[in-house]
């Protein structure tokens, strides 16, 4: 009996032992250290991927900001900029008789506004007075086309003056702005034109209104001479007034 009882306790003793019990077998050991370097680690990692999608978002919205600083600007008031100064100088050109050649201008102070002489005819001195008339008058219409003209381009600047500067104040980029401001400056460069334009036709038509007086007193002077020479004079004669 004692032989069985202490083989039963050494089995009972093996089989606890080399078999462990269902509750032992399910514990779970749980180690703070080593969870809070995982969070921190995550932690890290989750900071670091908020910091690239930043800065792929600040380079997006960089190439953005240089695509709008590199577009070209929409409008462009060249033609009518362009048009405008080419009718101002359709004008000029069509500018009568002694227009603004300096070798035009040489001839006729040389023939028709030159110094009278004593051997000039007094046929010669009529016609160059007649031909001196009809060059201010010219000049005067002349310069009043010119004048005209400037007049009409002013409704084509105020309208490309008010379209540029709504495109300068919308301009999406540095290029639009700058391309917008360019063109401002265009749009100066033709009203200084027009500007130009008038003054020379003023000009022209003072400065041959001004030479035919001059024409005019030299001319004068000599007529006056001639009929004050004696022998060259006025000479009387009998008149037959009634048969």
């Amino acid at each position: 009996m004692n032989a069985i009882l202490r083989f039963a306790a050494a089995s009972t003793v093996a089989i606890l032992i080399g078999f462990p019990a269902p509750c032992q077998a399910q514990l779970v050991v749980f180690d703070p250290n080593n969870y809070a370097q995982n969070v921190l680690t995550a932690a890290r990692a989750l900071q670091q991927i908020n910091n690239q999608i930043t800065s792929l978002q600040n380079q997006a919205q960089m190439l953005i900001n240089q695509a709008r600083n590199l577009a070209s600007l929409p409008y462009s008031s060249l033609q009518q900029l362009q048009q405008s100064i080419q009718r101002t100088q359709q004008l000029l050109n069509q500018a009568q008789r002694i227009a603004y050649d300096v070798q035009q201008i040489d001839r006729a102070f040389s023939t028709t506004y030159a110094a009278v002489s004593g051997g000039t005819s007094s046929e010669t001195l009529i016609s160059n007075a007649q031909a001196r008339w009809q060059i201010s008058v010219a000049a005067f219409q002349d310069a009043l086309r010119v004048q005209a003209g400037v007049v009409g381009n002013i409704d084509t600047n105020r309208t490309q003056m008010s379209a540029l500067v709504m495109s300068s104040q919308s301009a999406a980029g540095a290029l639009q702005a700058t391309q917008a401001g360019n063109q401002l400056i265009a749009l100066q460069a033709q009203q200084l034109a027009d500007l130009t334009a008038t003054v020379a036709a003023q000009g022209r038509a003072q400065s041959l209104e001004a030479a035919q007086r001059a024409a005019a007193q030299d001319q004068g002077r000599e007529q006056l001479r001639r009929f004050l020479t004696p022998g060259a004079g006025y000479q009387s004669t009998t008149v037959q007034m009634f048969h």
